[in-house]
């Protein structure tokens, strides 16, 4: 009898031992809010005890005591771990918000938002309070660092980016790939000037070198004016490293014509940049992909309907130059 004790001891301890608190915040400000609350939902709620992943109604967020825009949700969730979110308006799947494609997990049209938790720390990672369907909290912007470790053997300790907007410390952002040896973290800071460089590890000692011709006083610098996601750059050097692999940073700001957008039977799209051809990919509120069309040479496209149900979806361009751009689209 005392052994089945311990050993459910063992596995109720070691099944929690690498639990890390974490906060989500959204700043509601300009929406109408929901009489039935803000939520949040992604695939951390079955290891924080939420019930199934994606389920839009029982992660209710608190509303802050101080700003009655702010809402709050902590869980306790495994560390050393990627997680995909987004946040709700309400209780359905459908009033979910549309994550900007700079923010955007983005590989393979994902649209949620994400974030790596690498820290078994005591205290609580707080993730700042992005503006419902905004890339950053107010008044502060968000920067995609990309750094391609092709040509490296990644040290065990991971890749990071440290610079002067946090002290220069190497062991605190630490940063994630979604593969081809690219590594990836999304920072908020104010508007300026910025140097950082990237480790292969996590100690001074791990920095790169960066060639002179793309460095200033042996760091690599950023003018941050607006939201950006930065060029990747292969480890100590200029450009990325050969060959060329993940385009994620490819971005553009136009938008296509949809109408009529919300639809019932189908909708035709209007591609404003004159490309060559386009791809589409139309998204539902997880990410998941629920159609894709490639090569398309006309510049307008007809959406049929079809086995969309009514709700809310992404639709992701891409264009003949590998640029890329996400609008909402709502089936009626």
């Amino acid at each position: 009898m005392k052994k089945i004790v311990f050993a459910i001891l063992a596995t109720f301890i070691l099944g929690h031992v690498e639990a890390k608190k974490v906060k989500f915040s959204v700043d509601m400000t300009g929406q109408t809010k929901s009489s039935f609350g803000i939520h949040v939902m992604g695939d951390f709620q079955a290891a924080a005890g939420y019930g199934a992943d994606w389920t839009s109604n029982t992660c209710l967020m608190v509303q802050d005591a101080s700003d009655t825009n702010i809402y709050h949700f902590g869980v306790d969730i495994p560390a050393f771990a990627k997680y995909e979110y987004k946040f709700i308006n309400g209780d359905q799947t459908y009033e979910v918000e549309i994550v900007p494609i700079e923010s955007q997990v983005g590989y393979n049209f994902i649209d949620n938002r994400w974030i790596y938790i690498d820290s078994l720390d005591s205290d609580t990672t707080e993730l700042q309070p992005f503006v419902f369907g905004g890339n950053a909290s107010a008044g502060m912007n968000m920067i995609r660092f990309l750094v391609d470790m092709t040509n490296e053997t990644v040290s065990p300790n991971g890749v990071h980016v440290a610079g002067s907007f946090q002290f220069t410390n190497p062991q605190t952002d630490r940063m994630y790939s979604f593969g081809n040896n690219v590594y990836e973290i999304i920072n908020y800071m104010s508007l300026g000037n910025y140097t950082y460089k990237f480790y292969n590890g996590n100690t001074l000692a791990n920095t790169e070198i960066v060639p002179s011709s793309c460095a200033t006083a042996g760091d690599r610098t950023i003018n941050l004016s607006a939201d950006i996601v930065l060029q990747k750059i292969c480890f100590s050097g200029c450009s990325t490293c050969y060959p060329t692999l993940v385009d994620n940073e490819n971005f553009v700001d136009q938008n296509n014509n949809i109408y009529p957008n919300p639809f019932k039977t189908d909708a035709i799209v209007e591609f404003m940049d004159n490309s060559q051809y386009h791809h589409i990919a139309i998204t539902d509120i997880f990410g998941r992909q629920v159609r894709k069309e490639l090569n398309i040479q006309s510049q307008t496209y007809k959406i049929e309907r079809g086995n969309l149900s009514k709700g809310v979806y992404n639709i992701i361009f891409e264009n003949a130059k590998g640029k890329r751009n996400s609008q909402k689209l709502i089936v009626d």
